[in-house]
């Protein structure tokens, strides 16, 4: 079968199922959950109860690194470029021309004192006081010419010093310092002032090589690791929140933010990516699964379960994340659906696990290994120490990675490797109970068959098999030789062998009713059915089915088991009786067929289907005696051959293929059941007896075997089928 041959209505019934398990999911992990054992604080806030680290963690605080990255920068000087002699140059000029200027001025002979005062006043780049004017006017020829050499000497040397524009001021309050003592206090003093005010900075602050060299210290600094121990109190009530609180308590997965917008559309968009995954595998590989109106939903059930209690009890905690039983969900689904949709789901679970635990690599690794082994080992499930196997599988591989990581992260803390060595362990016994509870569960609460449920009631002590036992023994022989045909053909074709074989036990025991009607369990009383009409007789045949299905849901046996019993008759015909029927009326039209025609349906299952398959094929070999296996196989193939020809196997999902497994798997049980035996004499003469004796003892009595002779002819044994064509009454046929 292929997705295209799926109906619209499963298509629907699925997507729908499928989408609300998205949305689901989505709210699942962006709400905070109330038993989570998280916090939900801001800077800021007062913190309402003792917040206690439940695991010992060393992390590297965002915070401390940033705060010293921030100092080692802001340690750094400024980063200036070279004094640039181009400005010193400038000034010097500008100097020159000033003095000039003010010799000029104090040379003019048609201007007064006032007016000069003015001229100089009026002078750009500089501000002279109005004393300094004043004496630089009353100053004589040869002492202005010392003034105005000194100057350009003093400004020349303040120019060849680094000046930037936060030492300016130094560098005036130096220029005193700088003239030469010869000069009068007056004279200094006009020096000084003119020298101030051309002093401008001759070294700029490079804004780029400032930054590069602190972002240099900041590398340099090592990140700030911050060590919590366990117990340790994070915030006491009362506290107020601060950032390096709110630090602490997400590296411990102790808070969980106030959801917002961002966070939907992230965890939206990661659980959309997966389920798409999911559907796309599910829709090309498992396309039976979508006809199927429980499996759907278990495995939709099954993850938002895990989901759910993964949430609540891996972020924020130490041991729980070690004993959370990540293999229980796939075990489950491996035993409820099939082992395929159990490994897409584990694989794809283990990302899930990973988005909750931060990218925790370890929990990864933990939980993908443990799941694998566990559902590899477990298979089906059809044995009890297949899931006390799984479970140590499961301890071994999560000691394998406990180990390996602490190995790897040179942790040898002996109390933290115990606990988790413990938590490994547990986790085992955690999975074998979640997993046979859930089994449990779902099978009583959604009616489904289980193979736990199966090897309950496949024991030969259930009332109903004894009841079988005991009312149609053979009836019961019956059903042992069919069950086995029918799981060695199950196994053959990639069949449920298990339910095949179980589902064979209980098709024919509505024959319990009245066993004496049907011939496997008469021996030489009179036929019941010689006395009767042939419609009569074939209401009486066909209402096994009706009979059998009461006694099953009288002793509350599974549906999927219960549909063995009208299902392995279809709607076939009670052929023996329809033909007297039709021998009787003269005319096949005189004679109502659907009154000779077994109820249905159909087999749906391939199981069932196998089961009809075998039951006809065991009754048509058993009435017709093979001489040969090759006639036993011809037998065989005709049997199957008129089942499918008479559309009884058009509604199961068997192949051609299948049935050349399931012919070749029936007669191979058939050769080992219908083997030629030699005849036993059924008296012995004494010379006879004597021989046989000697014979027994072995070669070394020298006695020779008896003749042929003495072996006397067979008789008819109580109880033995008398050949097809001696037989009065009904055949096996029905």
């Amino acid at each position: 079968m292929t997705s295209q041959d799926i109906p619209w209505r499963a298509r629907e019934r699925a997507l729908a199922l499928w989408l609300i398990t998205v949305l689901l999911s989505i709210v699942v992990l962006v709400v905070r959950l109330p038993f989570s054992g998280q916090v939900t604080l801001v800077v800021g806030d007062v913190a309402a109860t003792d917040v206690v680290a439940q695991r010992q963690i060393t992390y590297v605080s965002d915070i401390l690194t940033q705060q010293r990255r921030d100092l080692a920068a802001n340690a750094m000087p400024d980063v200036y470029d070279p004094i640039q002699a181009r400005i010193g140059r400038q000034q010097l000029t500008v100097a020159s021309q000033l003095l000039d200027f003010i010799g000029t001025v104090r040379s003019d002979p048609y201007a007064d004192l006032p007016t000069k005062a003015t001229y100089l006043h009026a002078l750009k780049g500089v501000d002279l006081p109005p004393e300094v004017i004043s004496r630089t006017l009353a100053l004589s020829g040869p002492a202005w010419d010392r003034v105005a050499d000194e100057t350009q000497v003093v400004l020349e040397r303040a120019m060849r010093e680094e000046i930037r524009d936060n030492t300016v001021t130094d560098e005036r309050r130096k220029v005193p310092a700088r003239v030469r003592l010869d000069l009068s206090d007056e004279d200094a003093a006009i020096v000084t002032a003119i020298v101030e005010d051309l002093l401008v900075p001759n070294s700029f602050f490079n804004a780029e090589k400032t930054e590069q060299r602190r972002q240099q210290a900041r590398e340099r600094v090592e990140p700030a690791t911050t060590n919590v121990e366990r117990n340790e109190v994070i915030l006491r009530a009362g506290d107020i929140v601060s950032p390096l609180d709110i630090e602490a308590l997400e590296a411990l997965g102790l808070r969980q933010t106030t959801w917002s917008w961002e966070d939907v559309r992230a965890v939206a968009a990661f659980v959309l990516l997966l389920a798409l995954v999911l559907l796309y595998y599910l829709w090309r590989q498992e396309p039976q699964l979508w006809l199927t109106r429980h499996e759907p939903f278990i495995l939709a059930l099954g993850v938002l379960t895990f989901l759910i209690s993964a949430k609540a009890l891996v972020p924020g905690h130490t041991l729980f994340p070690y004993l959370f039983p990540y293999a229980a969900l796939p075990m489950l689904l491996a035993i409820l659906i099939n082992q395929r949709v159990a490994l897409a789901t584990a694989s794809l679970f283990v990302l899930v696990i990973g988005w909750l635990t931060g990218g925790s690599v370890e929990l990864m690794t933990y939980t993908l290994v443990g799941s694998l082994l566990g559902t590899l080992k477990l298979r089906r499930g059809e044995r009890l120490a297949s899931f006390a196997w799984a479970a140590a599988y499961v301890m071994s591989a999560n000691l394998a990675i406990v180990g390996v990581f602490r190995l790897a992260a040179g942790k040898w803390d002996p109390r933290g490797l115990a606990e988790l060595a413990a938590m490994a362990l547990s986790n085992g016994l955690v999975t074998l109970t979640v997993t046979l509870v859930g089994i449990y569960l779902v099978g009583a609460v959604l009616g489904i068959v289980t193979p736990l449920q199966l090897i309950e009631i496949s024991r030969p002590t259930h009332p109903l098999l004894r009841q079988l036992l005991l009312k149609a023994s053979g009836t019961y022989h019956h059903t042992l030789i069919v069950s086995n045909m029918a799981e060695r053909a199950a196994e053959a074709i990639g069949a449920d062998a298990l339910l095949t074989r179980v589902g064979a036990y209980y098709h024919d025991v509505g024959k319990t009713i009245r066993p004496y009607f049907f011939i496997e369990n008469r021996t030489e009383s009179a036929d019941p059915h010689a006395r009767l009409d042939p419609y009569t007789s074939s209401q009486i045949i066909i209402s096994h089915v009706r009979d059998g299905i009461e006694l099953a849901r009288k002793y509350r046996l599974p549906q999927r088991i219960i549909d063995f019993i009208p299902e392995h008759h279809g709607t076939l015909l009670a052929a023996y009786f329809y033909h007297q029927a039709v021998k009787q009326a003269g005319s096949p039209d005189e004679v109502d067929k659907v009154q000779f025609r077994y109820p249905g349906p159909r087999p749906r299952t391939r199981e069932t289907a196998i089961t009809m398959l075998a039951d006809g094929a065991e009754a048509t070999v058993r009435s017709k005696r093979p001489a040969s296996i090759e006639e036993m196989e011809q037998i065989v193939a005709e049997s199957i051959q008129n089942r499918m020809l008479s559309g009884q196997l058009d509604d199961c999902p068997l192949t051609l293929a299948d049935l050349q497994g399931i012919r070749k798997a029936f007669v191979d049980v058939l050769r080992g059941l219908h083997h030629p035996r030699i005849t036993y004499p059924t008296e012995i003469l004494p010379t006879a007896a004597a021989a046989l004796d000697a014979d027994a003892l072995g070669s070394s009595a020298g006695v020779a075997p008896p003749p042929k002779e003495l072996t006397a002819p067979p008789k008819e044994r109580p109880g033995e089928a008398k050949p097809a064509k001696e037989r009065s009454g009904a055949t096996r046929a029905f």
